[in-house]
């Protein structure tokens, strides 16, 4: 996240608001971004927004300049650039990530993997190594760093612009000597620890290809489909996590992912055929859609 390196007037402000919400509405994007936008990038409080007291106020630091910022709102109202890029910052859990588009904008329902490994990880689970495959903005990789205080974290993605933005997010809070950073493909930087991880976690693409270009336009524009597209079926980079990890693993590893609606079923069979995986479940996200695996290795190739 940029440090502010501008000032406006409350006046300036407040007439930029006024018009932005103005667009806003007229282009159907809810106004509250507007305000979103403004607490972010000038820190403004949600009561000085509501009673515009702000208004009167001599100068108000802010990151970008008016121009700036009006030119990257008509970019969100025009182009659907999502508004957590013109920020350059979201939340995630209790984090304030720095984001852009060379990652996934991170999703709530993405946080509901964390409490699945904080409930899969019992005993020496807790400790040890364990990975986060394809962890673009690095939202897992540090939310696994947060709650498993004895374990190393080893997150990989095969994208360096990817990686930056990660290793930014660690060193901006606080967790630069807890997690390691590779680049490269899902397992293949990590091959000298095979055998040795206690825990493996990933949200990899798992939009089927055609299926990527009809989604919201601000993805679609937006967002890197290299995080997107998990092959013509979605089950691609899945199929490969499947088959891989038995070797990576220690025997009692954990093992999960995200994936998209209506994979359910045939993840878990290709958990069971695999023959390496057991105690294998699936588990709904918050509006009750299953999006999450669970399983637990039962011994090495």
């Amino acid at each position: 996240m940029l440090k502010p390196n501008q000032v406006v007037s409350g006046l300036e402000l407040w007439q930029w608001r006024k018009t932005a919400i103005q667009a806003a509405i007229t282009a159907d994007i809810s106004p509250m971004e507007v305000d979103w936008l403004l607490l972010t990038i000038a820190n403004l409080d949600r009561l000085a927004l509501r009673l515009e007291s702000f208004k009167t106020w001599p100068r108000i630091p802010i990151e970008l300049s008016l121009t700036e910022l009006d030119h990257l709102w008509q970019r969100r109202l025009h182009e659907h650039l999502p508004v957590q890029y013109i920020a350059g910052t979201t939340a995630w859990r209790k984090f304030q990530l720095t984001v852009s588009n060379a990652v996934l904008i991170p999703r709530p329902e993405t946080e509901i993997l964390i409490d699945l490994a904080v409930a899969a990880a019992q005993g020496e689970l807790k400790a040890g190594h364990w990975a986060d495959l394809g962890t673009g903005s690095g939202a897992i990789a540090l939310s696994i760093a947060e709650v498993l205080t004895n374990a190393t974290i080893h997150a990989v993605d095969i994208s360096p612009a990817a990686l930056t933005i990660a290793q930014t997010n660690a060193e901006n809070l606080g967790f630069r000597e807890r997690i390691q950073f590779y680049q490269g493909s899902w397992w293949q930087p990590l091959e000298a620890l095979k055998g040795q991880f206690s825990g493996m976690i990933s949200n990899p693409p798992y939009i089927p290809r055609d299926t990527v270009l009809t989604l919201q336009p601000e993805v679609v524009k937006h967002e890197p489909h290299l995080a997107l597209d998990g092959g013509a079926d979605g089950l691609d980079h899945i199929r490969h996590l499947i088959t891989v990890s038995p070797a990576y693993l220690s025997p009692g590893g954990v093992w999960l992912i995200e994936m998209m609606a209506g994979q359910a079923e045939t993840v878990r069979e290709l958990l069971e055929n695999n023959g390496n995986y057991s105690h294998i479940s699936i588990h709904p996200d918050l509006a009750g859609i299953e999006r999450f695996a669970v399983a637990y290795i039962t011994n090495c190739n």
